[in-house]
């Protein structure tokens, strides 16, 4: 018997015309970590997602053949080392910053390729990060950077490779994970 599909997963056909969601997956220790936070501090009503590093929010679904081989040309690159260095102020939100300046070179690369088909969210300058809490009051952010800010430690890993994704209705349809070999 299979086991059910996670929360966070769209099921049933595919819908035509979902714009294409990329990210720099997370190793499983950094993930289960960070997903524990966000489940714990993001409004659960609101939460329908893992926690995750998005590098592009919405890319045209034509692209989908040419994305993938672009992922799988830059993945042959060794895992780029990355470091959640503290929080992010969002307003009315909290997010683990994520510094990687090689991630930040790749994301270059793609959105090169992808120059003339990416939203104005995809084409502003990259802040990688990882949102655990978010639509919440300002003071509600505030009570929760002043909670982890002297708890948080940096945590130094590699990404493990890129994630591709559809957005459906607000869930994700993973397509494929592309490893990094190098």
């Amino acid at each position: 018997m299979s086991k059910p599909a996670p929360d966070w997963i769209a099921t049933g056909p595919r819908k035509a015309g979902a714009p294409l969601l990329v990210t720099a997956e997370l190793p499983d220790d950094v993930l289960a970590w960070a997903d524990a936070l966000r489940r714990a501090h993001y409004p659960p009503e609101r939460n329908r997602l893992r926690a995750h590093v998005t590098l592009f929010h919405a890319l045209p679904p034509s692209v989908e053949e040419e994305l993938t081989d672009v992922l799988r040309a830059l993945a042959k690159a060794p895992a780029p080392p990355a470091r959640i260095a503290g929080l992010m102020k969002l307003g009315t939100g909290t997010a683990l910053a994520v510094e990687s300046a090689a991630m930040v070179q790749l994301h270059g690369a793609i959105a090169e390729r992808m120059h003339g088909l990416l939203t104005q969210q995809d084409a502003q300058p990259l802040r990688l990060h990882v949102t655990i809490q978010n639509k919440v009051t300002t003071q509600a952010a505030r009570a929760l950077q002043a909670q982890l800010g002297d708890q948080l430690q940096p945590v130094s890993f590699r990404f493990r490779g890129f994630g591709l994704y559809a957005w459906e209705d607000g869930l994700w349809r993973p397509i494929r994970v592309v490893t990094f070999r190098g």
